[in-house]
């Protein structure tokens, strides 16, 4: 079984921080599952957002903070199915060997 990290972001202050951990987990074959909540949901408009697309296995958020700090859809790299709830999260959790915060 592949090993998988999940990472909760609740903040808006560690975006190269987590570009890069999502690289190197890249480079070490684990997937990787982020879920945005709170301040992480506003960081959506920056360009270093759109490499993470790509590092990942899954990426949601947080509608309800997502809405509640002005994030406007679409969001690159995000389905529809993104735009989740906080079981979303739970999911993460459930299906994850290991699972940092930010």
């Amino acid at each position: 079984m592949k090993r998988k990290l999940g990472i909760y972001v609740t903040s808006n202050q560690h975006l190269p921080q987590l570009v890069k951990l999502c690289e190197a987990a890249k480079r070490m074959d684990v997937d990787v599952d982020v879920f945005f909540t709170h301040l992480g949901c506003s960081m959506m408009k920056e360009p270093l957002f759109r490499e993470l697309a790509d590092l990942t296995n899954r990426m949601a958020l947080c509608l309800v903070c997502f809405k509640e700090h002005g994030g406007e859809l679409p969001v690159p790299g995000l389905g529809e199915e993104d735009y989740a709830t906080q079981e979303r999260h739970c999911d993460i959790i459930d299906e994850c060997h290991r699972y940092l915060n930010f």
